[in-house]
């Protein structure tokens, strides 16, 4: 007597799904393959661009601290503290 088994719990149902999914995928891939080659270098492309804002940003951040830095200290006319903080912006150049 031959073994039943529910569809989704293994046996010839799941290898029938199995089969299905692959057909699909192939099929998606023939049909779409250029497109989808395309799209995968222009991800490739923005995640290479996000970091170049990522890095961009913390160097703005960088250049906002020193404007901070250096207006208190022209406020109150402090000379030492002004060379200070333009020594350490240029060191990070």
């Amino acid at each position: 007597m031959a073994e039943v088994t529910p569809e989704g719990t293994g046996g010839q149902g799941a290898n029938r799904r199995g089969l299905k999914t692959r057909a699909v995928e192939r099929m998606a891939r023939a049909v779409a393959g250029e497109r989808l080659d395309e799209l995968q270098d222009r991800l490739r492309d923005l995640e290479a661009e996000v970091q170049e804002c990522r890095q961009l940003n913390i160097r703005l951040a960088e250049v906002t601290d020193l404007v901070e830095q250096l207006l208190l200290p022209i406020a109150a006319r402090d000379e030492e503290k002004i060379a200070a903080a333009v020594e350490k912006y240029s060191r990070t150049m």
